[in-house]
């Protein structure tokens, strides 16, 4: 019995509109570190904790490329997809 995976990319927000982009095969999880604030870094350091956007993925390879595309851009671009 073969268990399908799911990847996803998202956008995460402070209160003051800070933006962070990342991805992950367990949404659920990652929202959760960000809010215990598990792991050292941007996110972290601005308190960025709120879930704002996410598209969800078959293929690991798709998500990984929406991902460097979505940080490529410009905020304004980034604002607009929220």
């Amino acid at each position: 019995m073969s268990q399908e995976r799911r990847y996803f990319v998202y956008i995460l927000a402070n209160a003051s509109k800070r933006i962070y982009a990342g991805m992950t095969n367990s949404l659920r999880r990652r929202v959760r570190e960000h809010k215990l604030k598990v792991t050292p870094g941007f996110a972290t350091r601005y308190n960025i904790t709120r879930l704002v956007y996410f598209e969800s993925f078959e293929d690991v390879r798709n998500a990984i490329e929406r991902e460097k595309q979505i940080k490529a851009w410009t905020r304004a671009k980034r604002l607009a997809l929220i």
